[in-house]
């Protein structure tokens, strides 16, 4: 009798062990956003270009530095694959208004948990030596990536000095790698 409570206790023991570790393992890696797409479809956006005062030229010399009231690509680069397939387009957008945009354009990479968009100053490698080089220096996060699939802008701080930087990652701040990443060159 004492031996089947025992065993009783030991087996709700075990279960009991087993559903927090399970909750903690699902919560640490969000399983589920394997397979859940999350498509976001934005387009560039757009800035009233400055006023300028009367007299003053249109060209390089105004405010905006572009001599055009539309946005500018300063610089681009290709995704390439990391830890995740990673496919797409980043741009650095100059808008009228002299603010910065980074644009990921047809991004396409999975979807996990804690996911990031940061600006650089690691180069891009290819393969395993590139997944983990980006936290090493110089970086700052642009937030939260909206979405695993589509077109995205994300604001750049106006203190960000852009010559800093040299490339863009999506970071999984959860487990530190990159999931893609894209060296920028001048447009």
């Amino acid at each position: 009798m004492v031996d089947v409570k025992r065993r009783g206790r030991v087996w709700a023991g075990a279960v009991v062990a087993a559903v927090v570790v399970l909750g903690i393992g699902s919560y640490w890696f969000q399983p589920w956003k394997l397979w859940r797409d999350e498509t976001v479809s934005e387009a560039l956006p757009t800035a009233a270009a400055p006023q300028r005062p009367a007299g003053t030229p249109s060209g390089s010399d105004s405010p905006g530095g572009s001599g055009s009231s539309g946005p500018r690509t300063l610089a681009r680069g290709t995704l390439i694959s990391h830890e995740h397939a990673t496919t797409g387009t980043a741009k650095l957008i100059r808008l009228a208004d002299g603010s910065h945009t980074l644009r990921l354009e047809g991004l396409d990479t999975s979807n996990g948990p804690d996911l990031r968009v940061w600006l650089t100053d690691a180069p891009v490698k290819e393969g395993v030596a590139g997944w983990r080089v980006f936290d090493d220096g110089k970086y700052v996060s642009l937030g939260r990536l909206k979405g695993n699939k589509g077109d995205q802008n994300y604001e750049i701080p106006a203190d960000v000095n852009l010559a800093d930087y040299s490339s863009v990652t999506i970071w999984c701040d959860r487990f530190d790698v990159s999931f893609g990443a894209a060296a920028l060159t001048p447009a």
